[in-house]
């Protein structure tokens, strides 16, 4: 389920939507910590900002989604997304796979913008990435039949270590992380009527 075997090419193919997002983090990670004159301008324009959504730049709520700063950060998320992705992308379709992705990760932002302070900023797909496991959470306890005990196992496991990391590592996103699990939960009974 989790264990990738394909080619590169063949994990392209069959992927699609999995593939762009990781592609997008990367390109755009290489964007703006490679120097020159834009990075700085491009961050200040795409980054989750409180007070700029405020005044009404709300493209801040799904653009910061792709956006990462330190290596380890836009590393655990594209691994996070290769290994918890392609299943559901194969299991709901491309397109319901990237609404349910990217619903869950502005829904996460948008609690960002509502409890986190005005000048509060904020990056990064751990919000949207959580959302998976909470549509997967849903699947797992309320359609077995599509996730067994040892994926559902995998599945909790993965989540008890991220909220691990979350509540002891300094400087996440507390609220996008619970924000977009339970945003990936409420979601997840939309995501199923598509699978039987």
């Amino acid at each position: 389920m989790f264990i990738r075997t394909e080619s590169p090419l063949t994990f392209v193919r069959s992927y699609p939507i999995v593939s762009t997002i990781v592609a997008v983090h990367i390109l755009a990670f290489l964007f703006t910590t490679i120097p020159h004159p834009l990075a700085d301008r491009f961050l200040d324009t795409f980054v989750g900002f409180n007070a700029a959504i405020a005044e009404g730049e709300y493209w801040r709520l799904a653009t910061s989604l792709f956006l990462h700063v330190q290596f380890g950060h836009v590393v655990a998320n594209s691994f996070s997304l290769l290994l918890f992705g392609p299943m559901l992308e194969k299991m709901i379709g491309k397109k319901l796979f990237l609404v349910t992705y990217m619903g869950s990760g502005i829904l996460a932002n948008v609690a960002t913008f509502c409890f986190a302070p005005i000048i509060y900023s904020h990056l990064g797909a751990s919000g949207a990435i959580f959302g998976i496991l909470g549509v997967y959470s849903y699947l797992a306890l309320f359609h077995r039949q599509l996730v067994n005990r040892e994926e559902a196992r995998i599945i909790f496991s993965a989540l008890v270590a991220g909220f691990a990391m979350t509540f002891t590592f300094p400087h996440m996103n507390t609220i996008a992380h619970l924000f977009g699990f339970f945003s990936g939960a409420i979601l997840a009974p939309f995501v199923a009527v598509h699978l039987n």
